[in-house]
């Protein structure tokens, strides 16, 4: 029970902080009317896309201010600043003025918000992987860890819910394109108060209360860097597989409006379906990786990935029906699955605990930054020259370099830091 309120409290804050970061791309089609000059939808949603992207460019420094507190204070304390400034950041979207009234300065504003944000999930993915890896016991560490994934993508499922629920049932598309679009980075801003509160009353790690050695004084950067083949691991299993989530989840609502031809509404409730079910799949895929192993899972999405993203998107981008988007999407995302399900754990499995939180969140921000953060923006410029499908190849050749880390790589449920890092301690306790 002690370890089941440990990961519930942490992952509410976790949803929360995924929920604000997402509900900018839910509402980006309202957020580009608002924001941005009136002319061409494709390049409006360019300019939003960009500022998307952006948010991402600060990930790194959030992983590294971040995950370095939270190897230095603790995990706790980590994340509940982490979700402070979430607030912040979803607080001041939610009050700047369109375009209409202030200019050029209400897309500076919003870059300014987005940078907040992307500074906060930058250090909460690296935190809270850390936290939910430790507090979770061996045999069942992947079950336990996949849930970042399940309340990462309830965040984006929420903030969807969100958006069908004012399309649906409160406004008209008038009344979101005038003010509506403010409601949820309200919502979001409350919402991230209460996870501030909530995250204060968790538990610290037991890893990180006995650890033996504490975090390097002599820099970040340099304790990380006797870690080469770790991050470099880290950066390599991240590329193929953030690039492929945020193609068939954060890009594909507009990819459903703006190529395949359905409606914003349409759209919105294809992308709430698929990720309901996606959510669903990560407990199971999780709990898989703790009979047969981390690396299968990672193969597997590897090789399907390689050999079935080019025929999907292509089928996707000639389909007349939501029933046929729906199911193509979903077939993605059980491949995708094989990924975003462990991923996590195996990245706090290769490091030890000084420098867990560190090593988990830098590398990873870093490849995040590169590829994740700038799919939308790639597949839109692609499309905006006339070469959608070169995207689709690119996503291919990212999941293929991808695999071939995986194909090189220990299997990380056998040879854990975190069980290591255990058995020292038993050691050293056992010593003093």
């Amino acid at each position: 029970m002690h370890r089941l309120r440990s990961i519930f409290g942490g992952s509410v804050g976790n949803l929360v902080e995924w929920y604000d970061w997402y509900v900018y791309a839910a509402f980006s089609l309202y957020l580009a009317h608002a924001f941005f000059p009136q002319g061409d939808r494709t390049v409006q949603l360019l300019n939003t896309a960009a500022v998307f992207a952006i948010g991402f460019l600060v990930r790194p420094i959030g992983g590294w201010m971040f995950g370095r507190l939270a190897d230095r204070r603790g995990r706790r304390y980590a994340l509940t600043a982490s979700v402070t400034l979430m607030c912040a950041g979803s607080l001041l979207i939610a009050v700047t003025p369109g375009y209409a009234a202030i200019g050029v300065a209400s897309p500076a504003l919003l870059v300014f918000a987005r940078l907040l944000q992307g500074l906060s999930v930058g250090g909460e993915y690296g935190t809270s992987a850390t936290y939910l890896s430790e507090v979770a016991g061996r045999e069942h560490r992947g079950f336990y860890a996949s849930f970042q994934y399940v309340t990462l993508i309830m965040g984006q499922l929420l903030a969807l819910a969100v958006l069908l629920l004012l399309q649906f049932f409160l406004l008209t598309e008038a009344q979101l394109e005038a003010w509506g679009w403010r409601i949820p980075f309200v919502i979001g801003a409350a919402f991230a108060v209460v996870a501030a509160w909530l995250r204060r009353g968790i538990d610290e790690t037991d890893a990180f209360r006995q650890r033996t050695a504490p975090a390097s004084q002599a820099g970040a950067l340099r304790a990380l860097a006797a870690h080469p083949r770790e991050v470099l691991i880290v950066v390599g299993l991240t590329m193929g597989g953030t690039l492929a989530f945020y193609t068939y989840t954060t890009y594909m609502q507009k990819f459903l409006v703006n190529t395949v031809g359905l409606t914003r509404a349409d759209a919105s409730l294809v992308s709430a379906a698929t990720l309901f079910l996606f959510m669903c799949l990560q407990p199971l895929f999780g709990a898989l990786s703790d009979r047969i192993g981390r690396r299968p899972l990672l193969l597997g999405f590897g090789v399907l990935g390689t050999a079935f993203t080019v025929p999907l998107l292509t089928a996707l981008s000639t389909t007349t029906t939501t029933l046929q988007a729906f199911w193509l999407i979903m077939a993605a995302l059980v491949i995708v699955s094989g990924y975003t399900s462990i991923n996590a754990v195996v990245k706090a499995e290769l490091f030890p605990v000084e420098i867990r939180a560190l090593g988990v969140g830098l590398p990873y921000a870093l490849a995040v930054s590169l590829f994740g953060g700038t799919a939308e923006a790639l597949a839109l410029w692609f499309k905006s020259v006339g070469r959608e499908p070169w995207f689709y190849w690119y996503v291919t050749g990212c999941i293929a370099c991808s695999l071939a880390v995986y194909a090189t790589m220990r299997e990380t449920r056998l040879t854990s830091r975190i069980d290591l890092d255990d058995q020292r301690e038993s050691i050293e306790s056992i010593r003093s």
